[in-house]
């Protein structure tokens, strides 16, 4: 004999709702579509790592020296990143890019720190929704390469935010 309390049993709770719009997709997501997203990842990469080569050499003065060794960093972990990305893309049986975005030129070494500030941000967007997408499609290998990815986009926007003596932007998603 059932009691009461057996029939009314704890139902899972529902999963939380997708935070904005450019998250829905993440489930009708295919492979096709997700190696045009990491071709699009890596040219930003590619982007990433001939701005900060460029942006190293060119910034001057004494309050960006320090910035700007750190920028010769960051130009040799982009390029492991594009590795890592285009590796991805051939297991999905794509070919990787070859061609970068713009990359943004300024005679300020500020504006320049700024281009860089704002494609990080960008790219950790990008990433944050690649995550996503690779989970959807049951390629969890492939989610943990870029989130490890993330991690150092995150540190390099922290790092260009604090040479602009600004807190990094707010990352939080917003309904």
């Amino acid at each position: 004999m059932r009691t009461k309390s057996a029939s009314k049993r704890k139902q899972p709770a529902a999963p939380p709702a997708a935070p904005a719009a450019r998250h829905q997709a993440d489930a009708s997501i295919t492979r096709e579509r997700l190696i045009e997203l990491l071709n699009e990842d890596l040219e930003r990469e590619y982007q990433a790592i001939i701005a900060y080569v460029v942006y190293s050499q060119v910034i001057k003065g004494a309050a960006f020296m320090s910035i700007a060794r750190e920028l010769e960093t960051h130009a040799k972990q982009e390029l492991e990143h594009a590795l890592v990305i285009a590796k991805q893309i051939d297991y999905l049986g794509g070919t990787p890019v070859v061609t970068p975005k713009p990359v943004k030129l300024a005679p300020q070494a500020e504006a320049l720190i700024r281009f860089d500030l704002q494609n990080e941000t960008d790219t950790i967007r990008e990433y944050r929704d690649r995550v996503r997408q690779c989970e959807a499609l049951g390629e969890f290998a492939m989610a943990e390469h870029i989130r490890e990815i993330l991690k150092v986009e995150q540190e390099h926007q922290i790092d260009l935010a604090t040479a602009l003596g600004e807190d990094p932007p707010d990352m939080s998603e917003k309904e």
